[in-house]
């Protein structure tokens, strides 16, 4: 099997440009792929999408927004250390320029981008759109329209796929971010129609729709990831460090979140979060903090700073294993504290996202995206298709003009309704359930 490189994979050019490093003196290509995301729209919704507790009133409960700053945070942390690590390594990657902060950058930008695709809802949502083309009559009409590999793309929305998508859609303003952070970004590095080979965990979901393969594929060349069959190919090894990132905070982070609503106790999470710090951990040090929330943010700090120094060894040791593509694994699932984290996880299971007002907020979810799924997907193929009623007329006009301009041009039905799953998908928690009761007739100006 043949073997990445840092020097490839460090690549610097962005789709559509063979110039690779720009001339700016104050930002890397990686700092300006961070910019780039910090300030676009799709980060800016973040802020009203559901982590896991519906439009929190606490102030304290994640939003995807702060969960994705919180990753970043973990991420680039997690990158300099790698970097650390690689240009010891290989001194030709300080020959050519690149620095801790390189490495630091890539990670931290794919981590703030890692659930751009994600729909209201959480994973509620995803699962919605999916439904739509699934179990709703109207839009089960739509196979025999699309080619198969189209339905696939259709009939398991993914928001790691969305993603991509986002990053690189042109008429929706692309953010061209360079190779390196987009294969960091890409934890899934294959299309929906794969045969996926059991025990890889870069093979659980895809990470690419079928009108992104030809970028996909020029993006992987150019970085040289080794190939494991058509249309997939083996992780970029800074991708392991985003992957990592994201579990570390989930883990920690949603039971803080569970305490602080009351759902799980502090004894509790104290003991579990103790066992992963240690020697470290103070009960005296801990009882001179004087409220819980305080106690909390110090043992999640410290909880973290620990999981990123095991993650970071674990990257090490498995690092030539990452470049030849035969390792294929969750760090977290393999650092000291893995039994810890996957107490964690039962908890959590048991005590928050099985909690009564996430069960709602997934019940209500599924009625809000179905309905704007089936109202706004009939809308634009009766406007494309066949001879469009006054009521499709209407609901089309609801939608914002760079959507209404993409349905003008000359597209087929999978085409037509990947824009519809660019609409919705990007709304916000809020802005979908106005929009739900607006074509539902709740809400009528007066």
């Amino acid at each position: 099997m043949a073997k990445m490189n840092w020097l490839n994979l460090l690549s610097p050019k962005r789709p559509g440009d063979v110039k690779g490093r720009s001339s700016e003196q104050t930002r890397s290509p990686f700092e300006q792929d961070y910019d780039r995301i910090i300030f676009s729209n799709p980060f800016r919704r973040l802020q009203d999408k559901t982590q896991v507790f519906p439009l929190p009133e606490d102030d304290f409960v994640h939003t995807r927004l702060t969960h994705s700053l919180e990753v970043s945070s973990v991420g680039r942390s997690l990158g300099k250390n790698a970097g650390t690590f690689l240009l010891k390594k290989y001194p030709e990657l300080a020959q050519k320029g690149f620095t801790i902060g390189d490495f630091g950058g890539i990670v931290g930008a794919a981590c703030l981008a890692h659930d751009l695709g994600n729909p209201p809802f959480g994973h509620s949502g995803e699962d919605s759109i999916s439904s739509f083309f699934l179990a709703n009559e109207r839009g089960q009409a739509y196979e025999s329209r699309v080619l198969e590999n189209e339905w696939s793309d259709l009939t398991t929305f993914e928001g790691n796929a969305q993603g991509f998508r986002i990053l690189n859609s042109q008429v929706n303003g692309g953010l061209k971010l360079t190779f390196a952070s987009l294969g960091a970004f890409t934890k899934y590095p294959l299309s929906s129609s794969c045969e996926k080979e059991k025990g890889r965990k870069s093979q659980k979901k895809y990470g690419y729709y079928q009108g992104d393969s030809k970028l996909f594929a020029t993006m992987a060349e150019e970085m040289g990831l080794v190939s494991l069959g058509e249309s997939k190919w083996c992780r970029h090894p800074l991708a392991f460090l985003v992957e990592a990132a994201d579990d570390i905070c989930y883990h920690i982070i949603d039971l803080e979140d569970g305490c602080r609503l009351g759902l799980v106790s502090f004894d509790h999470v104290k003991k579990l979060l103790a066992s992963i710090i240690g020697d470290d951990f103070s009960e005296e040090k801990l009882s001179k903090i004087p409220s819980i929330n305080q106690k909390l943010g110090t043992l999640r700090a410290m909880a973290i700073s620990k999981l990123i120094t095991e993650c970071s060894s674990a990257f090490e040791v498995n690092e030539e294993k990452m470049l030849d593509g035969t390792f294929d694994h969750a760090l977290t699932d393999l650092i000291p504290s893995s039994s810890e984290l996957n107490v964690i996880i039962e908890l959590s299971i048991e005590k928050i996202y099985q909690s009564k007002q996430v069960l709602e907020k997934e019940a209500g979810g599924h009625e809000v995206i179905d309905q704007l799924m089936e109202a706004f997907a009939v809308a634009a193929y009766s406007s494309k298709f066949e001879n469009a009623k006054p009521k499709h007329i209407s609901t089309l006009r609801l939608l914002p003009e760079e959507f209404a301009v993409q349905l003008e041009e000359e597209l087929s039905v999978y085409e037509t309704m990947q824009i519809i799953i660019d609409f919705i998908s990007g709304l916000t928690d809020s802005h979908a359930v106005r929009l739900y009761k607006t074509i539902k007739g709740y809400h009528l100006p007066v």
